[in-house]
């Protein structure tokens, strides 16, 4: 298994950091040449979605990207990379990649001094969830299970191939989300 992890801005090292702690192989994207890698899944981290989004039109990646995400790779957007997924942000004009149908709240927990962890409910399993400039899901459509809702507000989602939270797992020492991400590609590379 290996993933590939765009690192065009944002928390890219954490998530290799906690790849690398469970022995799994990745490696960074930061070109059309590295997206075109073989991978088995993705990760989009968190950041400024609007500076990654300019830098995925400056390299043109972001045709490429879309196209595999809808093509059905396993992907985890943390943060930004939820912002970056979402068909519809209710605070803003345009979306970025539009392939998930969720509508997002950019920074909808407020300033970076406002940030805060917690422990909370991911898909019935309690876990730590630290929450930066958070964005927060809005609204789904019915092909969206929620897996977690913190203070009546959607902090986890997946839609098929991909899921998204607010917060940053990549920050903390708990592995649960990444189990369930690498389960989500051992799925898709066992049909």
């Amino acid at each position: 298994m290996i993933i590939g992890i765009l690192a065009l801005q944002g928390a890219f090292i954490e998530h290799k950091h906690k790849l690398d702690s469970l022995k799994i192989n990745s490696f960074y994207i930061r070109n059309l040449a590295d997206l075109q890698k073989p991978k088995d899944g993705l990760i989009l981290p968190g950041g400024e979605s609007t500076a990654m989004n300019k830098l995925l039109d400056e390299l043109n990646m972001k045709d490429l990207l879309i196209s595999q995400i809808e093509s059905g790779i396993p992907t985890f957007g943390t943060c930004a990379g939820m912002i970056l997924l979402a068909k519809h942000i209710s605070n803003q004009k345009h979306a970025f990649l539009k392939v998930m149908d969720i509508t997002v709240t950019r920074n909808g927990y407020g300033r970076q001094s406002g940030s805060f962890i917690i422990h909370h409910e991911f898909d019935g399993i309690k876990i730590p969830m630290t929450f930066i400039r958070a964005p927060y899901i809005q609204l789904v459509s019915d092909q969206v299970k929620v897996l977690s809702v913190y203070d009546q507000r959607i902090v986890a989602a997946r839609q098929k191939n991909m899921l998204v939270t607010s917060f940053h797992p990549e920050l903390n020492h708990d592995f649960t989300i990444y189990h369930y991400f690498l389960n989500m590609i051992d799925n898709e590379l066992t049909k």
